[in-house]
């Protein structure tokens, strides 16, 4: 039995920076009004021909394996957490295995959105203490701007969301006080509509029904979110999902050293620090300059605390992230 390490970070984001100020000239938005909800100032669009899915997850890839000091033949596995592909099929995984230039090793998509890159490392984790791989590259990376509704129709979900990548390479860890402690996954389907994009789907509206009835206010295509009612949910299961991982391993709050929660709002950051009593020393939060990035918003939170010198030696370090499903994660993390 092993434990697994984070041995390599690395992100990416595209050059493009769409402020607020911008989305108020496409759309009736101002910056008070997006700050306000949401605490986003900024956010990363990506140039079309220029950035995918794919290949920002390569970037981000190729910066964390060179930082993590395994050779690129020595992955074993590659898990891939996004909601936006560049293709409905195959997903990203394989992508990456080719344009790396990887041996024929395993991939693996994850489909959870924004608790995506925790399920990711939980599924990597498990494979590592079992003994059956030994580095594993996990990658949450996602393009929103391209699939977004950038009227004024759309603009409570369309002023939320950024483009960029997060990556880490998870390696094989001997002393089984370090690295990854645990990992807590939960869902409930019950509230799946809530958060969604439904078509193209099979099971709902294929491209073949939107082509044939070529409807301009269509909205199906586009992502719909009940704010208020993921708001309510999303803080109850941020703290309880925190907690699970406390208890398991015999912690208390105050042996938090840096929590990074999924940057899906501000305020539900906001709310949960305070709920923890936690300083701003001990929560790192970036929304205010990418948006909420999906699966890549957590990779991207934890390589920026790690480079800035918030993450050292020896730190309990909370990963936590609610979204679409609903589904809902924790890792806890003995740096």
């Amino acid at each position: 039995m092993y434990h697994s390490k984070i041995a390599g970070l690395g992100y990416y984001v595209p050059s493009n920076v769409v402020t607020n100020d911008d989305l108020s000239k496409i759309m009736d938005t101002n910056d008070e009004w997006i700050q306000e909800r949401t605490g986003i100032q900024e956010r990363r669009h990506i140039i079309r021909g220029e950035d995918t899915t794919t290949s920002m997850g390569v970037k981000a890839a190729k910066i964390a394996i060179e930082r993590s000091g395994v050779a690129k033949e020595d992955i074993d596995f590659v898990v891939f957490a996004t909601l936006s592909p560049d293709y409905y099929f195959p997903g990203p995984g394989v992508l990456v295995q080719r344009d790396l230039g990887l041996k024929t090793v395993g991939a693996l998509d994850v489909r959870n959105q924004c608790s995506g890159f925790v399920y990711a490392i939980s599924v990597a984790d498990q494979y590592i203490k079992t003994g059956m791989y030994k580095n594993i590259l996990v990658i949450g990376s996602e393009v929103h701007s391209t699939g977004l509704d950038m009227t004024t129709r759309g603009r409570g979900v369309s002023v939320i969301f950024g483009d960029g990548a997060g990556a880490a390479v998870l390696s094989r860890e001997e002393d089984l006080t370090k690295g990854i402690l645990s990992t807590h996954l939960h869902s409930e389907g019950l509230h799946a509509e809530e958060l969604a994009l439904q078509a193209p789907g099979m099971g709902a509206r294929w491209v073949t029904d939107i082509i044939a009835d070529n409807d301009p206010n269509d909205e199906s295509y586009y992502p719909y979110m009940n704010g208020q009612f993921v708001f309510k949910n999303a803080v109850v299961r941020f703290a309880e999902v925190i907690n699970e991982g406390l208890e398991t391993n015999g912690l208390q709050v105050s042996d938090i050293d840096m929590l990074i929660p999924h940057q899906a709002n501000l305020r539900i950051s906001q709310f949960i620090q305070n709920k923890f009593k936690l300083t701003d020393d001990q929560v790192h939060n970036n929304i205010q300059k990418y948006g909420n990035t999906t699966a890549a918003s957590i990779p991207i939170a934890l390589t920026e605390a790690w480079e800035e010198g918030k993450i050292k030696s020896g730190d309990t370090v909370v990963l936590a992230a609610f979204g679409s499903g609903f589904t809902w994660a924790s890792a806890i993390i003995k740096w």
